[in-house]
């Protein structure tokens, strides 16, 4: 597979004034951007004046749209205003890796976070305006669809349904960390404001969407190569799972396990049977992958300034690295790492040292010398280490863009999925037992004899530390019959005076900006 290839084809529209829309061919739509330098991103005109309804009429400029509708997917690492990649959001509030940076302000709203004392100034502000930016795009790009032209009638069906279920996800991270937000299927006018529901009416009103999604089979279990980067059937397959799994909707348990065993049983998905291979260039949509964030270096336009939003790379590898480094590893000397989410070494001790997930997902650098920042271990996060090779095309600012694909849904949750909702529906134990022990067996462990629900949340903690995770499997083991590993156990003061505050149910959902209140009063601020 070239993945190189995938993410290179890159062609430049215009769409408006102060407006760049740069999208792949029908091919590889993952990594195309929408920018602007204003808010204006928002209004799509034709240059010349031209009616909507007359331009987006072929598949050429359908897919514009699109593509534009996929942008938000790589804002939130740093969208001009914050850094808030949403695998360090996530993991600050776990219990596998400090905040870091320079000092305890540093981020200040991560630290805050971290210590569940954030407040309406110090929240995931951006999150906000990055996915419901997605979802407007995503509406105007479901219109679009709709109405007459040249575009086969199978191209619109297909680009409705990426639409659609790009906009469930968009609502699928708010719902996880704001709960109760505003809800719309249809672009708002003035004043622009939508009613804000309850986090369980928002549940209720995206999983018969995502259900109908999935019923028409328009899109296809896996794309071909040259198409990563779209979303697919078993990227709605997961998506449901995880999405009834954190409701603790019982009653979809018996769907969501048909689901799993769906992909399961297509020979499009299997374990890359090498563990560090996934995280490496050349592991990306492998057979394993079932959804990733597409990035490149190459051809990257990011840069500091205004053009956070451009097409590129990811900052991600340069937040979460060591500060001063003098070379090695694979990383030259000269590059600059700003020392957020040390490992603690608490994680790096709950591996076995056999298994060989260890040394892929923690870089240990404890017998190296550099720039100690705040809360520094000398251990860091190795899936998306910082190498030297990652970045070496990146024709602008190197820190800003590297090619690291995010990797949101792996088969390996597939089968952990699987094995989880078997023992939740009655199901067969050695079945659910086998899938277990398929995953730690590639990680060179030896097999488990009838796993329980903690069994299998112990090996999501050693597959996936790191992904971002962690935190919401705490979070929705709170309603999980037999589970000791919970949200309100585990994510408690800690022994070095970091964490004072312990994790309440009051804390599931974050604090909605203070900006996002006082521009519509009507907004109720969680009780956080």
């Amino acid at each position: 597979m070239n993945t190189n290839n995938m993410k290179k084809h890159i062609k430049t529209v215009l769409l408006g004034l102060g407006t760049i829309l740069m999208p792949l061919s029908w091919g590889g739509v993952g990594v195309g951007f929408l920018t602007a330098c204003t808010e204006d991103f928002l209004e799509v005109t034709k240059p010349d004046g031209e009616p909507l309804e007359e331009y987006y009429t072929t598949e050429t400029t359908l897919n514009e749209a699109l593509t534009s509708a996929y942008a938000p997917l790589h804002w939130p690492d740093w969208d001009n205003k914050a850094y808030n990649d949403l695998t360090i959001d996530a993991e600050i509030m776990g219990d596998d890796f400090w905040v870091g940076g320079e000092h305890a302000t540093d981020n200040l709203h991560w630290h805050r976070l971290f210590n569940f004392a954030a407040d309406g100034n110090n929240t995931l502000a951006t999150l906000w305006s990055d996915f419901y930016s997605g979802i407007k795009r995503c509406n105007d790009a479901i219109k679009y669809a709709s109405w007459p032209g040249k575009a086969s009638d199978t191209f619109r069906r297909s680009m409705e349904m990426q639409a659609r279920l790009l906009r469930v996800y968009y609502y699928n991270i708010l719902w996880h960390y704001y709960g109760n937000v505003p809800f719309y299927l249809e672009n708002l006018s003035l004043p622009y404001t939508a009613p804000q529901i309850s986090a369980d009416e928002i549940y209720n009103r995206l999983l018969p969407e995502l259900e109908e999604i999935i019923a028409s089979g328009v899109l296809p279990m896996r794309w071909a190569n040259a198409e990563s980067g779209r979303v697919s059937q078993a990227f709605a397959y997961m998506l449901y799972a995880e999405m009834v799994m954190y409701q603790n909707d019982t009653a979809r348990y018996p769907q969501a396990l048909a689901f799993m065993k769906q992909i399961i049983g297509d020979s499009s998905y299997a374990l890359n049977p090498d563990f560090a291979a996934l995280w490496q260039e050349s592991g990306e949509w492998c057979q394993e992958s079932i959804f990733e964030i597409n990035y490149n270096d190459d051809q990257a336009q990011r840069d500091w300034g205004d053009a956070a939003l451009n097409a590129g790379g990811t900052v991600f590898p340069t937040l979460c690295s060591p500060n001063g480094w003098s070379g090695g590893e694979g990383w030259d000397s000269g590059n600059d790492g700003w020392g957020f989410l040390p490992m603690k070494v608490e994680t790096y001790n709950m591996y076995a040292d056999n298994d060989v997930r260890r040394d892929v997902t923690c870089w240990d650098v404890r017998d190296y010398s550099y720039t100690e920042r705040y809360q520094d271990t000398h251990i860091w996060h190795g899936k998306y280490r910082p190498k030297s090779d990652n970045n070496k095309d990146c024709p602008t600012s190197k820190n800003l863009n590297y090619n690291n694909n995010k990797r949101i849904y792996r088969y390996a949750e597939t089968l952990l999925n699987a094995a989880e909702l078997l023992l939740q529906t009655g199901g067969s134990a050695a079945e659910a037992t086998g899938y277990v022990n398929e995953v730690r067996t590639r990680a060179g462990l030896a097999a488990l004899a009838d796993v329980t629900i903690d069994d299998i949340l112990t090996e999501r903690h050693l597959e996936f530390c790191g992904e971002g995770k962690r935190y919401f499997d705490l979070v929705r083991a709170e309603g999980i019959s037999g589970a000791t590993q919970k949200a309100s156990t585990v994510l408690v003061p800690d022994s070095y005076g970091y964490r004072t505050n312990s994790w309440t149910a009051s804390k599931k959902h974050i604090p909605l900006a203070q900006s996002e209140l006082d521009a519509d009063p009507t907004l109720k601020q969680n009780n956080y």
